[in-house]
């Protein structure tokens, strides 16, 4: 019931989108308009500063002093059919599916500075969004005992430096820390509670103890609407990142890049409203006090997956040039999420996962038409970390997608430059059948015993703009 910190597994696919490309899970966009415009297949291209994320042993290939600051607009289409939620009664919830649960668009800004000290070292500082999540399903959707709203914010600060041992080998590397803000709401289900003890000798108590206070227990047989409970919860982690880079020739070079996992240990707070739940104050009292649920702080401690990327770039001619990339998520770290509860007698909120190990990879070119303009374009395929229905909780309604990407850069004059990007991904439809192996009247566990089924149909467009200057 008090998934308070199920947007972490979202973060925990999300800190995986390292090296040179997003992995699937909760990813915010694109880390670098340029990069967008090859659905991410250029890493080792290593074209602008924004290659502090992506590889920094790519800042070698950088001269003077170079600022890129961008905007990515996320538009996201999404609708739910359900095909039969069920309370833990084995009856339906009620309620309706929902469409544009999802937010219009969302807005994420990346900033990227380099400076070239001299012919071996570079430095940088990079600022980007690696992951965020803002869904909401609405309180009387068929799946709001999973949860009805979420959201989830990070950002990341990516000091780096590389070091270029001759001129064909570069090193990079840099230290992350990434700050996690997540908000999580949902229904309790107070009627199925209420269900499943009628006629038992705790349901008789229950209706003694509302008449011994001068309540109404008659209530009880009416519709009983849903309690609440809200989330939140914050931390600091940090990480670091790697990258080398092989240069053949003017025309060739090869990188790998990897990217930490990081420990974050998320404490925030949990309050429960059953204010609202029937008409009679005292009623509600005593079923809020029957549910054993307290306003209590919350911890969770995960460790979120690495990545390691190997990409390519080869300048075939003058105008044309091709990129590669494939990256591998371990989000195999991420087995079931166990949410405590301390100060209270609660059991932990056990979120099942055993996601699966991802890859992404992608194809990109750039075709140069003039000394002003060039064009940019690229086609990914991305996995998806969830193993199975079973395991598709509606925090991460997530499934395989194919990015398709178009790009240009204009130069304004010799030291600033113009990127453009749009990009259409779409998923897969995903199917979910996630059950909460809790139940609201457990003892030694939270959860409202919920099963979700229906079937998401998902696709994005991505929009970029960013400007690029060199001192």
């Amino acid at each position: 019931m008090k998934q308070k910190y199920l947007p972490l597994l979202v973060a925990a696919a999300l800190s995986a989108m390292s090296a040179s490309a997003l992995a699937s899970g909760y990813r915010f966009g694109s880390q670098s308009v340029t990069g967008q415009g090859t659905a991410d297949a250029n890493a080792a291209e290593a074209n602008d500063a924004s290659t502090i994320f992506y590889n920094p042993a790519g800042l070698s290939r950088l001269d003077g002093m170079q600022i890129n600051a961008g905007l990515t607009v996320v538009v996201p289409h999404s609708t739910f059919n359900d095909s039969g939620s069920t309370r833990f009664t084995k009856g339906p919830t009620g309620g309706t599916g929902t469409k544009d649960y999802a937010p219009e668009s969302v807005t994420a800004p990346s900033l990227y500075f380099s400076k070239k000290l001299n012919d071996q070292w570079t430095l940088g500082m990079g600022m980007f969004v690696p992951y965020g999540a803002k869904l909401n399903y609405g309180s009387s959707w068929t799946g709001r005992y999973a949860l009805d709203n979420i959201k989830l914010e990070a950002i990341a600060l990516n000091p780096s430096a590389s070091f270029k041992l001759n001129e064909h080998h570069a090193f990079g590397f840099g230290v992350t820390a990434e700050h996690m803000k997540a908000e999580l709401g949902q229904a309790v289900d107070v009627q199925g509670s209420v269900i499943a003890l009628a006629g038992t000798p705790t349901g008789t108590l229950l209706g003694q103890q509302i008449a011994a206070l001068g309540g109404n227990p008659a209530v009880l047989r009416q519709p009983i609407k849903d309690g609440r409970a809200e989330n939140n919860g914050k931390d600091w982690g940090y990480g670091f990142n790697l990258g080398y880079m092989f240069t053949l020739d003017q025309a060739t070079r090869f990188g790998i890049a990897y990217r930490s996992s990081i420990v974050h240990k998320l404490k925030g707070d949990t309050t429960w409203d059953f204010t609202g739940i029937t008409t009679d104050a005292i009623t509600n009292t005593v079923l809020a006090k029957a549910s054993r649920k307290v306003n209590s702080a919350a911890l969770v401690q995960l460790r979120t997956p690495e990545t390691l990327s190997v990409n390519a770039f080869h300048q075939f001619d003058p105008k044309w040039a091709g990129m590669a990339d494939v990256t591998w998520t371990r989000t195999s770290r991420m087995s079931d999420l166990h949410i405590e509860f301390p100060g209270t007698t609660e059991g932990d909120e056990v979120i099942r996962q055993n996601w699966k190990n991802t890859v992404r990879v992608s194809l990109g070119g750039t075709y140069k038409y003039n000394d002003a303009l060039t064009l940019r374009s690229g086609v990914a395929y991305d996995q998806a970390p969830v193993a199975s229905d079973e395991l598709r909780h509606p925090a991460l309604p997530d499934s395989d997608r194919v990015q398709l990407s178009f790009g240009a850069s204009y130069k304004l004059n010799n030291r600033s430059t113009i990127d453009l990007a749009y990009s259409y991904l779409n998923f897969k439809d995903a199917r979910t059948n996630y059950t909460n192996n809790c139940n609201p009247l457990a003892t030694t566990c939270t959860g409202n015993g919920e099963t979700t089924r229906g079937v998401y149909q998902t696709h994005l467009q991505l929009l970029g703009v960013a400007y690029n200057y060199q001192f």
